[in-house]
């Protein structure tokens, strides 16, 4: 079996771009390092690193072995905090990353209640709609609505439900406009939308019995935030796709109507993700519960 340590030093060398630079920071000595790695490459019978004189470069297979090194050296520290903290009260700081729609209709109401029940803890959020690394940007969690979460690369994912989309109009619209029968109907109301390319817009629609439809419409009004969609709707501006949960009042209440209720776009699916050396402390873990118990019954 191989030496584990030798396996640290291998990653330490790359972190830190090189032999010298790597004792110094394990405390050991350059040669003593230099040989551990030649050592570990006789073993495996590859070279995993190119030296030149000048720079320390990672061979395709140091490539692929300094990944598995790296998610070992993460998980022996996610176990030493996890044994450390096992019985500690979650504090210290939980960064977050969250859409600006589901920050403002489904965390923002409940994440009073979260900081109450965990003084100890401070939650740093960023509202944005950008896709952040993780890794790199030193984000605990980020929240994602997503047709599919096969982009989430080497992210643990949490999934939270689904959220569906609804083409909502003003009923004084509908009875101004018409009842549209079929999706192709649609291209004779005003609408609004998030975008358009040339003019135009796409609503990809699913129908009964696994049918589809693609509308084509040119929007009266286009608005790169969801919020401001809404207020035009409810305005008469034009009908347009909303997350039920942006819409669930006022559908209730009859200031919106569901246009075409069988036709929808595919619904979103609402899902943490997190780095798993980052799920184990306790912060973050009373963090991913809370969003599971609180998130997940708002978007079933």
């Amino acid at each position: 079996m191989q030496d584990l340590n030798d396996m640290l030093y291998f990653a330490e060398v790359v972190n830190e771009g090189g032999f010298a630079a790597a004792g110094r920071a394990l405390g050991i000595p350059k040669s003593r390092l230099s040989r551990r790695v030649a050592k570990l490459e006789a073993e495996l019978g590859v070279r995993l690193l190119q030296r030149t004189t000048r720079k320390l470069s990672l061979t395709t297979a140091g490539e692929l072995y300094y990944r598995h090194c790296a998610a070992m050296c993460d998980e022996a520290e996610a176990a030493a905090a996890a044994v450390a903290q096992v019985q500690a009260e979650p504090r210290g700081i939980v960064r977050v990353v969250c859409p600006v729609t589901l920050a403002q209709n489904v965390l923002g109401p409940i994440l009073t209640d979260y900081l109450a029940q965990y003084p100890l803890v401070q939650v740093h959020m960023q509202v944005s709609n950008r896709v952040v690394d993780l890794i790199e940007e030193g984000v605990d969690v980020a929240l994602r609505v997503r047709s599919s979460v096969a982009d989430s690369g080497s992210a643990v994912v949490k999934h939270l439900g689904l959220t569906y989309g609804f083409l909502v109009a003003n009923p004084q619209q509908i009875e101004r406009q018409g009842r549209p029968t079929d999706p192709s109907d649609l291209t004779l109301l005003d609408s609004v939308a998030m975008s358009v390319n040339d003019g135009r817009a796409l609503w990809h629609l699913f129908g009964p019995h696994g049918s589809q439809y693609t509308v084509t419409h040119r929007p009266g009004f286009v608005a790169d935030d969801l919020l401001t969609l809404k207020f035009a709707i409810l305005r008469g501006i034009g009908v347009g796709v909303l997350p039920d949960y942006m819409c669930r009042d006022e559908i209730a209440d009859g200031r919106l109507v569901q246009v075409l209720p069988m036709w929808a776009p595919q619904p979103g699916i609402v899902h943490a993700l997190f780095a798993s050396r980052r799920g184990l402390v306790p912060a973050v873990r009373s963090f991913l519960d809370f969003l599971g118990d609180r998130i997940a019954p708002a978007v079933p």
